[in-house]
């Protein structure tokens, strides 16, 4: 819509300085300059408030973070498993972007940028392992070993992603990974900056 106006307060300047003149009418050229300063105060206008709209834009694409624990409620111990197993963490507290998918797990950069991920992992009296997959390649692993009572592990990465690229936690074969009511068990990550 910026456009628009900007290529009709063109037109409307153009036109107003088409009148013939022929240099003896002092009057009449007084006339057209007038009429030519409030067409270019409208087009300076109109251009900076588009480029405020584009830059409000920019900004907004630019907005992403997440943090999201294991379980909403309740307790559990989840695993072990045959096979790397995707986590999915339900339970969202801040989704901006909503570039974290909830019902898969997988975030999904929005823009080229540097990314920074936090993974956490409890475990009670058993071993523990998580992976971070960018697309499908193992970045850095939290692991725990715990003989008795609970423990927990933790990393984090900060990635260079384009846009499209996927990032998600794996559970690591064979471990078991626990969760309660205080959210030990998160995924978050947020962007630091576009690129």
């Amino acid at each position: 819509m910026g456009i628009t106006v900007v290529c009709l307060l063109l037109l409307v300047c153009s036109v107003s300085t088409e009148h013939s003149n022929t240099g003896t009418d002092v009057e009449t050229t007084a006339q057209q300059i007038s009429y030519q300063q409030p067409c270019l105060q409208d087009v300076h206008a109109a251009l900076k408030e588009l480029t405020a709209s584009l830059a409000e834009q920019k900004y907004l694409s630019m907005l992403v973070a997440f943090s999201a624990s294991l379980l909403s409620d309740g307790e559990a111990t989840i695993g072990p498993f045959n096979g790397h197993t995707a986590l999915v963490f339900k339970n969202v507290v801040t989704n901006i972007g909503s570039a974290y998918d909830p019902n898969t797990g997988v975030f999904t950069a929005a823009v080229r940028g540097v990314y920074h991920f936090e993974w956490h992992i409890g475990v009670d009296s058993s071993n523990t392992a998580a992976v971070l997959v960018k697309n499908t390649n193992h970045i850095f692993t939290a692991y725990e070993h715990q003989t008795a009572g609970y423990g927990a592990s933790s990393q984090s990465a900060s990635l260079l992603l384009e846009a499209g690229d996927t990032v998600c936690v794996h559970q690591w074969t064979g471990t078991k990974i626990h969760d309660n009511q205080n959210h030990h068990s998160t995924f978050s990550g947020h962007l630091l900056f576009t690129l």
